[in-house]
């Protein structure tokens, strides 16, 4: 590891922001120094989004100062913080699918020739010097939507590096990954580490933290609770600085005891959106009182899957079933009504309408129902005491049930469907990615809410790219690969090691029966 110097890069001294009814940020301090990967740590909602969006320039600061190499910066914009050496690696990619890398690297700066076009191959040779410059070795000709999502997060790092990045800030960058395209990140953080590239790492994972980064900043309801070098704590001592109390890291719960089979798929094929096979004779059983995880590196198959089941997607063929009633393409509220309930994987696209309040999206599924309306008139009253009650419960961090989904952060969101999910007493319960961005305190809590379901007799089906949740939360493991279940183990028998082979198409013969059978 190399040592980082003393000089600091970036101080940011008293940073205030307000937003209406909520104090984001509240005089907090953080101090970057050359050579370093300081990681910046917080529950939802924290402030920590709202602090790196002052030092790109997407938000200004109320008050307080940044200096950067020991100069006071005014950064009113994104092109200021691009000018003083400043990149951003957002949480969801800023790349154009159709494009290169090579396009996508020199958009806005190509290389011309003639003076009117692009010369394609000074481009190349341009992105190609700097891939080699950094270690990161990319295609510049293959078009984004054809490559994983390691590599796209790759050529969004080798692009801020293109215009001069020294400070690199990571949101989330883990999130997405496989356990292979998070070793070759942290490969590519301590090389740029080695260059005297500076990384502030925004990141739930506290294993990843400890792991990877020199120094750690918590920030706990917008104010920074300390710094501590990563050699000197632990992911206990962080987690409560983080939450502010002891925090259970291991998931707590007794063997299952299931019961009668609640759910089963036979032989179900689904298309994804180019009408190519997505799901290819899937066939899975859930018993009552049961959790079953469904693993795999994304992209095969699992979302089709989680969609056809819940009555988003049509099946082109096999059979869905819930306590014998055929749910096959039914639609969203038909499946609903059959007690089924689902938490997408995609928040803004299929869990909320951002633009709508607290209280209209906790009733988004049963606002037609008594007693939140009758004849077509809403009881707004019953509503907003609904959500009131939720808010509470599941301790979403907003001012009250009028705001709009929008303006809470991410793991705010997310909890807001959660709520608004669980609470629906269901027979049947499909958690796509459920933690996806949450803190270490929701997460103990989402799990526990999770366990509980199982332990009062619910199926509990969960798709989820995190192996360390579908190892904490799992009876049984599904793993997914190019759309067919190629193995179900019982959670006693699985390690890292053997569905990180099984992710990959890796699968011995008694595996690929068992999967054929759809039995553990």
């Amino acid at each position: 590891m190399v040592s980082p110097q003393n000089t600091p890069i970036l101080e940011m001294t008293g940073i205030t922001k307000r937003f209406p009814g909520v104090l984001a940020n509240d005089n907090v301090n953080f101090t970057l120094k050359k050579g370093e990967i300081h990681a910046l740590l917080g529950e939802n909602g924290a402030g920590k989004s709202t602090l790196m969006k002052i030092l790109y320039g997407l938000y200004q600061a109320d008050s307080g100062t940044i200096k950067i190499d020991g100069k006071l910066e005014n950064i009113r914009e994104p092109n200021d913080a691009l000018k003083l050496g400043i990149g951003m690696v957002h949480q969801h990619f800023m790349l154009i699918p159709q494009f290169t890398v090579v396009e996508n690297l020199v958009l806005g700066s190509e290389p011309k020739r003639g003076g009117l076009f692009m010369d394609l191959n000074e481009a190349t040779k341009k992105v190609l010097a700097v891939s080699e410059q950094y270690g990161l070795a990319i295609d510049p000709n293959a078009k984004i939507m054809n490559i994983s999502v390691g590599m796209q997060q790759r050529v969004e790092i080798l692009k801020a590096l293109m215009r001069g990045a020294d400070i690199l800030v990571l949101d989330e960058p883990t999130a997405v990954l496989t356990p292979q395209e998070v070793s070759e990140l942290f490969e590519v953080m301590e090389n740029l580490r080695s260059l005297g590239k500076s990384i502030i790492f925004i990141s739930h994972k506290l294993k990843e933290v400890t792991a990877i980064s020199d120094m750690v900043t918590v920030i706990r309801r917008g104010r920074t609770i300390g710094s501590v070098a990563s050699s000197e704590t632990d992911v206990n001592e962080l987690a409560r600085m983080m939450v502010g109390r002891d925090v259970d890291l291991v998931v707590q719960k007794d063997p299952a005891k299931p019961g009668a089979e609640m759910f089963k798929i036979e032989n179900l094929h689904v298309p994804d959106d180019r009408h190519l096979p997505a799901v290819s004779g899937v066939s899975l059983s859930v018993r009552a009182g049961e959790i079953v995880g469904v693993a795999g590196v994304d992209g095969n198959g699992q979302n089709e899957l989680a969609e056809a089941i819940t009555g988003m997607r049509k099946a082109t063929s096999g059979k869905i079933t819930l306590n014998g009633q055929d749910l096959t393409n039914l639609s969203s509220r038909k499946v609903f009504e059959s007690k089924v309930v689902h938490i997408p994987a995609d928040r803004h696209r299929h869990g909320l309408v951002s633009d709508f309040s607290v209280a209209e999206n906790v009733v988004l599924r049963t606002y037609y129902k008594p007693p939140f309306s009758e004849k077509s008139v809403l009881h707004w009253d019953v509503i907003k005491e609904e959500a009131r009650k939720l808010i509470e419960e599941y301790d979403v961090r907003t001012p009250n049930e009028d705001v709009a989904c929008s303006s809470l952060s991410g793991g705010n969101q997310q909890k807001v469907i959660i709520a608004r999910e669980l609470s629906q007493e269901p027979e049947f319960i499909v958690a796509a990615q459920p933690t996806r961005g949450l803190d270490v305190g929701a997460i103990e809590f989402v799990h526990r809410r999770l366990i509980d379901a199982r332990d009062a007799g619910k199926a509990v089906l969960v798709f989820s790219l995190e192996l360390d949740e579908i190892l904490a939360l799992s009876d049984r493991i599904a793993v997914m690969y190019e759309g067919e279940i190629v193995g179900i183990i019982d959670r006693d028998e699985a390690t890292e090691e053997k569905l990180g082979l099984m992710m990959a198409g890796v699968v011995n013969h008694n595996q690929k029966n068992v999967a054929a059978g759809g039995e553990g």
